[in-house]
């Protein structure tokens, strides 16, 4: 059983292809209870595929994945969300037309007998928002649609935090966001982290990546070009890793780096 500070997610050699392209060149990745770990990387780098593989959307073609401690095969959304292992997409997946305790157990209902036992949904919302220390909601009972873009990024990653999750994958969450709605999420992000959840944050936004992640993975054309502390790099050696590969003695060697272009 995996604590803070010991992987709970370990992908060692993952490989995948579509036909004849090679997406992912034998990637090892991990995540640990307790942190935020930046996901980074250019388009194109694999950073998609690699969450979709860790969410059973796509089979990996060679590689193992631990999760806890022990190798498991993760063949679908289902099995990855019984692990522990929730996505948060960019498009959020919220129903605007529903409230917020709706779209937090949306497709998973608790039921009392053949009735909805709405009063335990509504009291598990509450306590979820208020473990993370969530304030920007007036009422749980709020329709999705009069949310604030922040707002909604927060009831997703609440909605990710509710059930029993151990790893929660965020993709580009403050992306269109003005800049105190960003400061709202992530400060949410952190939280997360600090409730004990493993945190993987996929993300454009440098400024974003060094204020929130304890560990960054830099992606570069299917191959993980470093795996670092935050505190262990600049800004600059990020930006090279990501558009080159390597930066000084960072990186990718310099004959994989060019064969990978």
């Amino acid at each position: 059983m995996a604590e803070n500070g010991d992987p709970v997610l370990r992908l060692t050699g993952l490989n995948k292809s579509f036909g004849a392209v090679h997406v992912l060149h034998d990637v090892d990745f991990s995540v640990r209870l307790g942190e935020v770990m930046a996901l980074v990387g250019d388009n194109g780098a694999g950073k998609s595929t690699l969450i979709k593989c860790i969410a059973g959307i796509y089979p990996i073609d060679s590689g193992t994945i631990e999760f806890d401690g022990r190798q498991v095969t993760v063949d679908g959304p289902r099995a990855a969300a019984d692990l522990g292992i929730e996505v948060v997409y960019q498009d959020l997946a919220l129903a605007d037309n529903l409230d917020i305790v709706q779209n937090m157990f949306l497709g998973r209902e608790r039921r009392k007998g053949i009735v909805l036992d709405e009063a335990s949904m509504e009291e598990a919302a509450r306590q979820t928002l208020a473990r993370l220390s969530v304030r920007t909601v007036k009422s749980v009972r709020q329709q999705v649609a009069s949310l604030s873009g922040g707002q909604r990024q927060t009831v997703a990653i609440a909605k990710a935090a509710l059930w029993e999750s151990k790893v929660v994958i965020l993709d580009e969450p403050t992306a269109a966001l003005g800049v105190a709605q960003t400061r709202q999420v992530l400060d949410l992000v952190r939280r997360l982290a600090d409730t004990g959840h493993a945190v993987v944050l996929i993300s454009h936004n440098m400024n974003d990546v060094f204020e929130v992640a304890d560990r960054i993975t830099a992606l570069y054309l299917g191959r993980v070009a470093a795996d670092v502390a935050r505190s262990e790099v600049t800004h600059g050696q990020v930006v090279e890793l990501i558009t080159a590969g390597r930066s000084g003695d960072l990186g990718l060697a310099p004959q994989t780096a060019a064969e990978s272009i």
